[in-house]
């Protein structure tokens, strides 16, 4: 290699080199400016008057209702509407209070989709308060059980709202 080629390839890894360093020093300085500003999500101040009532009342919380990812499971029989008010009513006792947001009933037999329909028909009937007009429902059959049994799957609003 020449003296020359030399000198230039020297010459182009300085540049580079002062490139990257340029780089990097610019990086430290955006770090540094970052560094020195208030976090943007940190809470808001409190509102004057925090010694009064309302201090001790606990905030409502916000945002949309929130869906439980596993459901509450129970079993209805027979074809009487009112019966099947009535066992709706008995096996959801245990969740009172809570609102229902999406019911998955699975009918047995092979006209078990017909038969899920009725037993959803029957849900704001056997506890109006859990299974409002607005729960989400759907009609499935399950072959492998018998005929006017039905599995419900509830799936319970979680949060604020629910």
């Amino acid at each position: 290699m020449t003296p020359r080629r030399r000198q230039r390839g020297s010459r182009i890894a300085g540049v580079v080199l002062a490139g990257w360093l340029f780089a990097d020093l610019l990086l430290v300085l955006a770090l540094v400016s970052m560094a020195d500003r208030p976090d943007p999500l940190a809470a808001r101040p409190k509102p004057p008057g925090g010694a009064g009532a309302h201090a001790k009342e606990k905030p409502e919380p916000t945002g949309p209702p929130s869906v439980a990812r596993e459901p509450e499971e129970f079993e209805v029989k027979g074809t009487d509407k009112k019966s099947l008010a009535r066992q709706i009513g008995r096996e959801t006792r245990r969740w009172e209070g809570r609102r229902a947001a999406l019911v998955l009933t699975f009918g047995g037999g092979p006209s078990g989709t017909a038969y899920a329909h009725l037993v959803n028909s029957q849900l704001g009937k056997g506890r109006p308060a859990m299974f409002s007009g607005k729960t989400a429902t759907d009609d499935f059959h399950d072959l492998s059980a018998g005929t006017s049994t039905a599995v419900v799957r509830v799936y319970f609003f979680t949060a604020p709202g629910g």
